[in-house]
């Protein structure tokens, strides 16, 4: 009797225990023998592996590492158990992950930045977490540019953000990256929600490659003015899907803090740290390309490495043999893709129709019908000429109603990207200024090659800056923005108004522009040398000099002060550029100097002198007393000269985390050091030193400390600057020779360079506070 018993239940074992346990074995691998899957509510795919539990039971083997690489290699988590449930963390301290995918990996924000004032407007009531800092730096993994966005919230508030990219060293700012906004509400109705620019909130978009920021905020009146409705300001890093500002946020009884903490922010992450083709070819040792079979290797645009997919119709874990396995769509009777007779095939399945039917046999397309007797002929003629008919009478139809649709989009992106505005304010031919050319859209796009990425001379925060050739093979440069908003649009009419106004050799020129596309495009004239800001700082190692002489410096600035000076004195209607820097100087195949990116700037009326705007600049350019006062004169564009000058002089950058906190900021640093004359001489650039004497340099720098004047009534205008470098280039040629430069057309509107002439110009007010994008320069 007990060996029946024990005969019953060995057949019930092998009818249901082992058929379970066979497809348990079947069931897709995706994390490595031996370690835990999950931590919680996450599911750990290799190749993140949890190495360490705490609070628990061991999550692996005996020196077993669960993570590609093994422990503190940032792929490894940490189970801690001592939460119900379980959370998981990525390496030593980064964060609690919350979801992990094939590309990103979602983290638990942390605490955001803050300062609040009390009403006495002495001091912070707290200096806590003022700073906000994320250092990925001994990870492989990058901050989501995609994904994620700084946001500054308070009415009397400035954030800052510096950080640096993968492959720098913190110590050397070589790839360092700083940005800055601004945001201010007078009271509580002028703040506007749902929105970051500049009322309650504002925000900026993260650069690529970003492994390392440190994120500041800071008030300039400590709040006293909005202090009954707004006593903080607060900095955060969030995914920006995830967050919208709310006016309640700025209210002192709303427990601001938390709410940041709920707002995740993304990693991006890949493998290898190289390419697919370099890691396929062999190029590391000990074959380390980790892509298993039937998956695919994909390149990652925001970390030196590549990641691994499976192939369309495979599932798995492609970094774990034996990789990806086919899926056997037949199998799944209820989602089962056809309707007759379904065959899986490697990486695929066909669908047939029984004997006796017709069609496709998918359940998306025709199906199976029961073939039918064939009718009489006569029916069969009339029934296919009258189908015939009904499709050529519904295609000239269709084609008429998509002609139509097309004419009206096309009107719809006009208007939508300004085109009536446009036409009112562009003139067809002023002071012997060609007209503004209307290209359409197939011709930008044959010119740019479908705007592939090989023709990407510079990319920025507001558009990308290709490389096309026209049909007639002129080069030009074109100028598509990114998105499409009111702001941009404005800025997008503001610099064909702008541009069309002007007629000066050493400003790029406007060629045309269009407004039939989704997104309004410019087109300029070409200039093929790249910036200024490439030459000196990029274009230069410890054992080779600058590409430009320091003669070649000298006449650049002379040809750019002349073009500031036509802005703000000899064109029809003033005009106040904002963004003077290297970066915005274009040099073309003579080093000749090119004014570029008018995006910012504004035609100021003849009967104004000050209008009271919104900051809008580039750190360490940016006129000090506009950023105090909001009030903008052509003297901001004086002070922004100034440190184009000091670059030239010395070498090196405007703003430097590498330098000591004394010289971080050139513009401060070198007014500190002109008293003295031998401190002057360190600051030179050897080349500079090495090509001409130290008296000829000194009225350069004396005229640099001039435009640098604190007070804006204290420096000349553009005119004088223009008027003295002229008459020291002059100079500096007849006291030494200078290397050949092919000769120059004259200015196409001349302006008379005179000390006794001075012009003055008004103000203009701007909606944002980023910086601008500047064509041709590298990102």
């Amino acid at each position: 009797m007990m060996m029946l018993k024990n005969f019953s239940q060995l057949i019930l074992f092998c009818w249901v225990v082992l058929p379970f346990q066979a497809a348990m074995a079947a069931s897709l691998i995706q994390t490595k023998p031996g370690c835990l899957a999950k931590c919680g509510n996450l599911d750990v795919p290799y190749p993140f592996g949890i190495d360490i539990t705490i609070g628990g039971s061991s999550g692996n083997q005996s020196g077993l590492n669960c993570s590609i690489g093994g422990f503190g290699k940032g792929y490894s988590l940490r189970c801690d158990a001592s939460f119900d449930p379980p959370k998981p963390f990525l390496g030593m301290g980064v964060g609690e992950v919350l979801s992990i995918s094939e590309s990103e990996i979602r983290m638990k924000n942390q605490p955001a930045g803050h300062f609040c004032y009390n009403k006495s407007d002495i001091a912070p009531t707290s200096k806590l977490h003022q700073a906000l800092q994320i250092n990925l730096v001994s990870t492989p993994h990058t901050i989501s540019y995609k994904k994620n966005k700084l946001f500054g919230v308070g009415c009397d508030t400035t954030a800052y953000l510096t950080g640096f990219v993968v492959g720098s060293n913190i110590s050397n700012d070589g790839n360092g990256y700083s940005s800055l906004c601004k945001s201010s509400c007078n009271s509580k109705e002028n703040v506007t929600e749902g929105s970051c620019h500049g009322n309650g909130c504002c925000e900026l978009s993260l650069p690529k490659r970003l492994n390392f920021f440190k994120a500041l905020v800071d008030s300039l009146d400590n709040h006293t003015k909005v202090w009954p409705f707004d006593p903080c300001s607060y900095i955060m890093v969030a995914e920006q899907e995830q967050y919208t500002f709310r006016a309640s946020d700025l209210l002192p009884d709303t427990n601001f803090l938390e709410r940041a903490k709920a707002m995740p922010f993304v990693l991006d992450w890949a493998i290898g740290n190289m390419t697919c083709e370099e890691a396929q070819k062999g190029l590391a040792s000990n074959n380390t390309f980790v892509c298993k079979e039937n998956s695919n290797c994909i390149n990652s645009d925001n970390n030196p490495g590549y990641r691994c997919t499976c192939y369309e119709g495979y599932e798995g874990n492609p970094y774990l043999s034996p990789g990806c396995q086919d899926v056997n769509e037949c199998e799944d009777q209820t989602n089962n893709p056809c309707v007759g007779i379904c065959t899986n095939t490697e990486g695929s399945y066909t669908c047939t129709c029984p004997k006796g039917s017709n069609g496709d046999g998918k359940k998306d397309g025709s199906g199976c019908t029961k073939k039918q007797e064939s009718p009489l002929l006569r029916i069969t003629l009339g029934v296919g000429l009258g189908l015939l008919f009904l499709i050529i009478g519904l295609s000239w139809l269709y084609i008429s109603i998509m002609k139509r649709n097309r004419i009206k989009l096309r009107e719809k992106f006009f208007e939508q990207n300004g085109g009536l505005l446009q036409t009112q304010n562009v003139p067809s031919s002023e002071g012997g200024v060609e007209s503004t050319k209307i290209y359409t859209a197939k011709e930008l796009e044959l010119a740019t090659n479908n705007y592939d990425k090989s023709r990407v001379l510079g990319e920025g925060g507001y558009g990308t800056v290709y490389k096309g050739v026209l049909s007639d093979n002129r080069e030009v440069a074109i100028k598509k923005s990114k998105i499409v908003d009111q702001s941009q649009i404005e800025q997008f009419i503001n610099e064909v108004i702008i541009l069309t106004r002007i007629n000066h050799r050493n400003v790029v020129k406007l060629l045309g522009c269009c407004l039939e596309a989704k997104v309004p495009l410019l087109v300029y004239e070409f200039v093929s040398n790249g910036t200024l800001f490439q030459h000196i700082h990029y274009n230069k190692s410890e054992a080779e000099a600058s590409s430009i002489s320091w003669h070649d410096r000298l006449r650049i600035a002379t040809e750019t002060a002349s073009a500031i000076a036509y802005l703000h004195s000899a064109a029809s209607t003033p005009i106040i550029h904002r963004d003077i820097k290297s970066a915005n100087i274009l040099l073309d195949e003579n080093y000749t100097a090119k004014v570029a990116d008018f995006g910012a700037s504004r035609l100021i009326p003849l009967d104004q002198t000050e209008i009271v705007t919104l900051v809008q600049g580039t750190l360490g350019y940016l006129d000090p007393d506009y950023f105090k006062t909001s009030l903008l004169t052509e003297k901001s564009d004086v002070y922004s000269f100034g440190v184009v000058l000091l670059e030239l002089l010395t070498g090196e950058k405007p703003v430097s985390f590498a330098r000591s906190e004394e010289q971080r900021n050139l513009a401060s640093f070198f007014l500190l050091k002109m008293e003295d004359e031998n401190a002057l001489l360190q600051l030179l650039d050897a080349q500079v030193v090495k090509e001409e004497k130290l008296e000829h340099i000194l009225p350069i720098g004396e005229l640099a400390k001039r435009c640098l004047a604190l007070k804006s009534e204290d420096r000349p205008t553009m005119m004088q600057v223009a008027a003295e470098l002229e008459d020291l280039r002059k100079l500096a040629t007849q006291n030494k020779d200078t290397r050949s430069v092919p000769s120059e057309p004259t200015d196409l509107y001349s302006v008379p360079m005179s000390f006794s002439t001075i012009f003055d110009s008004g103000q203009y007010s701007s909606d944002t506070t980023n910086t601008t994008m500047s064509m041709g320069e590298p990102r």
